[in-house]
């Protein structure tokens, strides 16, 4: 099937894993076009980037899109709700790479700037930035339990990221060129990685060694996808399609396909679907499965002489530890929804606000868009099927396999499957627990923190400000019962305001004749005993961190534990704000002046250092368990919460 996919050159496609059906393409346009395969009709087109698309993913579920560009920002738009969901800005160059968590509502992107993100989609925030890669990230995936992130570079190397722990856990080097592919076997604890150098690379994820390397007189690999039950593995090629097995290494089966450079593969029905663009056209073939050997029964290509032929392994078993998926439960259908509550809502920005606003579906193909997208609510015993496309004749004796373009074959209607993921997003252990708040309550009376942006007054009514209306009849205000309920109120807000006036000119006439100004000042602060006039100071001194001294971390550190329990949104921000840049400065000197040996003598000066590094430690020992509390919490809080639980990791 040839479809001309954009009015300008394509950049990038990508096909849906849940069913193999649903095709995404993105153009120097600026525009990501939703197509079904076999279909030459487009179903949607989403707008919003204002520079090409780069990278492109669907989520598990094929609910979700996410589209990265070549200015650095992300969208994420809801297809059945055929609206922008989320704008993410915060890369600095082109997005590479883009690959949704296999459970929670999670994003992990990959820049020409060297950096990787990871982005709660619900929330609009970037929870954790992993560095450590030296040039473009070509490729990401999470692991099948989704504790972990593998990232694949034009250094040349394969990394594998901790998402609990925020850290790198093993580099994997030994390609001599950009690798381009990495993929996880859906079972085993075992990465695939293909590269520039024409090689495939399988890696043992217990071990952390290379398990068999294959070395192909061919182009460069260009994707990479392991068979549903990790019997084998498919590699595309330019205009082939190799089926690998490992332990030994050995290529089972060659398939031509004359696909040029294909982009991206998919399985459905035991067919293998592959996509590739040219221009402004995207190409899809078909390759029946049922047809192509998986085991080495036959095997077809080199064998390695130096390893002995090894009997297959039986279905089931395992050579090596397998993943402890979480388990998921049905028994609430509703979860699903109460997960959108009221306190989970974001309000964005309004320069954030403006680019959803400029974003927008637009439905080309309404037929196709309400029966993928929108089915009809009826009530079934099974899932629907994908029918699978026809397959092409039996070969003729002597002549090699091709694969088969969908137009070759009668127009079936696809149909995409709509996987109810009920509860899953909660039922993750480790790696969900400092990312999704586990609330047990969906219905609050009152807001448990104040928001620092509001548009009316908390805990003022406008009633409250009119006299009573005893009947219908009376509709005439009396002047003075309008002024006394205006007033009402004023003076007291008045000697609240005169109070704050005063200890902030306290603190002030500190700040102008001490030499140690942040010290002195909080040191008033703090005995006038008043939060806000801390939190007044501490936004001045967090933006020079010059100011910062271990003498000022034992005084701001108590009060950084009110703040970080207040419930005013804007004292929890400065909270969270100084609390990080005293864990990035100061927790490494902390924690060595503690490890280091006693000094022989008297140092003074040390001994007073030591006595510090100990008050603090002890303070931040007691905060940290306020962030592991508060690390659950929804929105931005939450992910700055989750962000200091990282940073703090260390005093465990």
């Amino acid at each position: 099937e040839e479809i001309m996919a954009h009015s300008s050159n394509v950049s990038s496609v990508v096909l849906g894993k849940g069913s193999g059906r649903m095709l995404a393409t993105g153009g120097d346009d600026c525009r990501v076009n939703i197509w079904s395969v076999s279909k030459p009709n487009c179903i949607m087109s989403l707008t919003g980037h204002t520079s090409p698309i780069e990278s492109l993913q669907v989520n598990p579920n094929e609910k979700l899109i996410v589209a990265g560009s070549r200015s650095g920002s992300i969208r994420v738009w809801d297809l059945e709700a055929a609206k922008v969901l989320r704008s993410l800005p915060g890369h600095k160059a082109n997005i590479c790479s883009l690959h949704f968590h296999p459970f929670g509502s999670f994003v992990a992107s990959g820049s020409l700037d060297t950096n990787i993100k990871l982005w709660d989609v619900r929330r609009k925030g970037c929870i954790f930035t992993f560095k450590g890669h030296t040039e473009a990230v070509r490729c990401l995936r999470f692991s099948p339990d989704g504790k972990w992130v593998a990232s694949a570079a034009d250094d040349h190397t394969v990394k594998l990221w901790d998402l609990t722990a925020g850290k790198l856990m093993f580099e994997f080097t030994g390609h001599t060129g950009p690798v381009n592919v990495v993929e996880f076997h859906p079972n085993e604890y075992l990465l695939a990685s293909g590269s520039s150098d024409r090689t495939v690379r399988f890696w043992d994820l217990e071990k952390f060694q290379v398990v068999s390397c294959i070395e192909e007189e061919a182009t460069p690999v260009r994707c990479v996808l392991f068979n549903p039950d990790g019997c084998c593995l498919y590699s595309g090629f330019q205009d082939s399609l190799r089926v690998y097995g490992w332990e030994p290494e050995r290529c089972f089966d060659v398939v031509l396909v004359n696909w040029g450079k294909v982009a991206d593969l998919s399985i459905s029905n035991n067919q293998l679907i592959g996509v590739s663009f040219a221009q402004s056209t995207v190409s899809s073939f078909v390759v029946d499965l049922s047809r192509v050997p998986k085991s080495d029964s036959v095997p077809h290509g080199l064998i390695r002489d130096d390893q002995p032929l090894v009997p297959p392994t039986p279905t089931g078993s395992s050579l090596r530890r397998i993943y402890d998926r979480p388990s998921t439960s049905c028994s609430k259908p509703q979860s699903r929804v109460k997960h959108n509550s009221e306190s989970e809502r974001h309000s964005p920005s309004s320069e954030d606000d403006r680019d959803e606003k400029e974003s927008k579906a637009e439905i080309q193909n309404q037929e196709d868009y309400k029966e993928i997208f929108q089915p009809k609510n009826a009530i079934c015993r099974t899932p629907p099927r994908n029918e699978p496309f026809p397959a092409p004749p039996e070969d003729e004796p002597g002549i090699a396999k091709e694969a088969v373009k969908p137009s070759q074959a009668a127009d079936v209607q696809p149909s995409l499957p709509k996987q109810e993921l009920v509860g899953t997003a909660r039922s993750v252990d480790r790696f969900q627990r400092p990312l999704i708040a586990s609330s047990t309550s969906l219905t609050r009376t009152e807001p448990s923190v104040i928001p620092a942006a509001r548009n009316e007054p908390i805990g003022l009514k406008a009633s409250d400000f009119l006299p009573a209306v005893k009947n219908q009849s009376q509709t005439e205000l009396v002047d003075e019962e309008a002024m006394s309920q205006i007033r009402k109120g004023h003076e007291t807000m008045c000697v609240v305001l005169t109070s704050r006036h005063k200890n902030l000119d306290t603190v002030r006439a500190v700040w102008s004749t001490s030499d140690i100004k942040a010290r002195n000042s909080l040191d008033s602060a703090v005995a006038i005993n008043d939060l806000s006039v801390v939190v007044d100071l501490l936004n001045i001194v967090n933006q020079k961190a010059s100011l910062w001294k271990l003498d000022l971390c034992t005084i701001v550190l108590p009060q950084i534990e009110k703040l970080l329990q207040s419930k005013y949104e804007s004292y929890v921000q400065t909270g969270c704000t100084s609390l990080k840049l005293i864990l990035q400065r100061f927790l490494p000197l902390i924690t060595d002046i503690l490890a280091a040996p006693p000094s022989v003598g008297v140092d003074i000066s040390r001994e007073e250092r030591l006595h510090k590094c100990k008050l603090c430690y002890k303070q931040l020992k007691n905060i940290s368990n306020v962030v592991k509390n508060k690390s659950g919490l929804s929105g931005r809080h939450g992910s700055a919460f989750r962000e200091l639980l990282l940073l703090m990791a260390v005093l465990d």
